[in-house]
C-alpha cells in the first residue's frame, strides 16, 4: 500500500499556570491510501487531539505531519451538525459553500451521492424528518462532497443507540470503501474498531504513546463489518487489543 501521510515523532504538551501537561509523546506511524485506520485508547489520552494535528487545525509541540500528494482532509464529528433550517440537500452542500465551490457541477455530484446512498427522496426534507442513521449518512455525504481524500472520523457513531450504531457504522464504512477514501477513526469501542478497520492502533493513557498495532484481515477476505463480528478471529482480535489497553 502507498502511504498518503507520515506522522513522525509527534508530541504535544499543554501549558497552564499549574505547569506543563504532556498529552501525546513521540508518536510515529503512516496512513496508507484507501485504508480504514482506527485508533483506540483510554478516554482523554489525546486521540481526538491527534486528529486535529493530522488535519492541520492544531500544531504539535514537536514532530512533523507530512500529507502527500496535496491531499485534503475533512472531519466527521460526534454530532451530525445538520442545520434544521436547511434541507438535507442544502446541508450536504454546506462544505462546498464554505469553500466557494458550489456550482452546477458540484450540485449535481451532491444529488448523485444522495441518490446513491438512499437519501435522494429526502433531499428536500428537514433533518428532523430523518432517522439517526440517515442523519449520519447525510453528514457523511456532506463530508464526501467536499472532495476530501482523507476522512477524519471523531467518534461519529457515539450518539446513536447500540442497535443503530452497529448498522450505521457498517453502512458508513462500506460507503467510505466504495468511494475509495482513506479514513482515520477515533473510537472507544474495540468491537467497532475491529469490525470496520484494516488496521487498529492502540494508544496508552496520557501521555499517549503508540503501544501496539494490529492488522485486521476481514476485509481482504470480502467481509463487511457485521459479518466480521461473527468470525471466530474477531474474539482473538478483541482479546489482544483489550490486553494492550489493560496493561
Amino acid at each position: 500500500m502507498t502511504p498518503v501521510a507520515h506522522l513522525k515523532n509527534i508530541s504535544l504538551s499543554y501549558h497552564s499556570e499549574h505547569g506543563e501537561t504532556q498529552a501525546i509523546k513521540d508518536i510515529s506511524f503512516d496512513i496508507y491510501d484507501g485504508e480504514f485506520l482506527s485508533i483506540v485508547g483510554p478516554s482523554g489520552c489525546g486521540k481526538s487531539t491527534l486528529l486535529s494535528i493530522i488535519s492541520g487545525l492544531s500544531k504539535p509541540s514537536s514532530g512533523t505531519v507530512e500529507i502527500l500528494k496535496n491531499l485534503k482532509s475533512a472531519y466527521m464529528l460526534q454530532k451530525d451538525h445538520l442545520f434544521e433550517w436547511r434541507t438535507v440537500f442544502s446541508n450536504a452542500c454546506l462544505g462546498l459553500e464554505l469553500q466557494n465551490k458550489l456550482n452546477s457541477q458540484t450540485k449535481k455530484k451532491v444529488h448523485e451521492l444522495l441518490e446513491k446512498y438512499g437519501l435522494g427522496e429526502f433531499s428536500d426534507k428537514r433533518p428532523s424528518e430523518l432517522s439517526g442513521g440517515m442523519r449520519q449518512r447525510a453528514a457523511l455525504i456532506r463530508t464526501l462532497a467536499s472532495q476530501a481524500n482523507i476522512l477524519l472520523l471523531d467518534e461519529p457513531f457515539s450518539a446513536l443507540d447500540y442497535q443503530t450504531r452497529l448498522t450505521v457504522s457498517d453502512e458508513i464504512s462500506q460507503i467510505i470503501r466504495r468511494e475509495k477514501k482513506t479514513a482515520v477513526l477515533v473510537t472507544h469501542d474495540i468491537s467497532e474498531a475491529i469490525s470496520v478497520s484494516d488496521r487498529v492502533l492502540v494508544f496508552s493513557k496520557r501521555p499517549a504513546i503508540l503501544k501496539a498495532e494490529f492488522k485486521i484481515d476481514f476485509f481482504s477476505n470480502g467481509k463487511n463489518g457485521l459479518s466480521a463480528r461473527e468470525e471466530p478471529e474477531f474474539k482473538n482480535y478483541f482479546n489482544k487489543i483489550w490486553k494492550e489497553l489493560d496493561k
